[in-house]
């Protein structure tokens, strides 16, 4: 559980990084299955001169807009957090009643650590909260916030944009098409293992599960026309 650190406090809030493996795996994938959908569709509807360049075009302006919104979800998503945190800190230094605020406190813990806390940690805790001199008004953001959303804007949009490149250096667009695919396949390979290795479930499994995956929606999507 993450604690608020009282104004003045010598030691500064311990970040955590902006995303982890699976996370920065999952962002990726996220971006890869958005923009095969949206070349599909786009592919269904596209056909005449220049259509390499509407489909590069397309695809690009599907990974920029993902990153985009990916960007600002998460500020909007840290910022809720470090709000709900200031918000039980606040709590537990008005509550008169020591037995509320550590039950408040323990309220506040993830359901499969709760039973390893004790309540003296929790009081430690509260004891610190309560002797605090002041804590901030409101949630506000940090520098180091717009940092982090301008790096999910790069991952997702630099992590999918092999998708379509194919469709500015190959002048047949059926060729394009497939070549898209194939990178794409080829990178869920990677993501996938990545995540194996990473969660011990298996590399070379979750990469061939991914693959699977791409697989399984590539067909849906030339199905609907794509």
């Amino acid at each position: 559980m993450s604690t608020i650190m009282p104004a003045g406090h010598a030691e500064p809030e311990r970040r955590e990084p902006v995303l982890n493996t699976v996370d920065r795996v999952c962002e990726i994938c996220f971006g890869l299955f958005m923009a095969l959908t949206f070349v599909g569709a786009v592919k269904a509807v596209t056909a005449g001169e220049d259509e390499g360049y509407k489909m590069f075009f397309a695809a690009l302006g599907c990974n920029l807009a993902w990153g985009l919104a990916d960007a600002v979800m998460y500020l909007v998503r840290t910022l809720a957090d470090r709000g709900q945190r200031l918000q039980l800190a606040q709590t537990v230094k008005r509550e008169q009643d020591p037995v509320a605020a550590v039950r408040a406190l323990r309220d506040a813990l993830p359901e499969k650590l709760e039973p390893l806390v004790d309540d003296a940690d929790l009081e430690r805790i509260r004891a610190r909260l309560a002797a605090a001199p002041t804590l901030p008004p409101r949630a506000n953001f940090v520098s180091g916030d717009f940092v982090g959303a301008l790096g999910i804007f790069l991952l997702v949009v630099l992590g999918t944009f092999p998708v379509a490149l194919p469709f500015l250096i190959v002048s047949d667009v059926t060729t394009a098409l497939i070549a898209s695919r194939v990178l794409t396949l080829a990178m869920l390979f990677i993501a996938g293992f990545a995540l194996g290795r990473y969660t011990g479930a298996g590399a070379m499994k979750a990469g061939v599960a991914m693959i699977a995956l791409g697989i399984v929606l590539t067909m849906a999507i030339i199905k609907l026309g794509g």
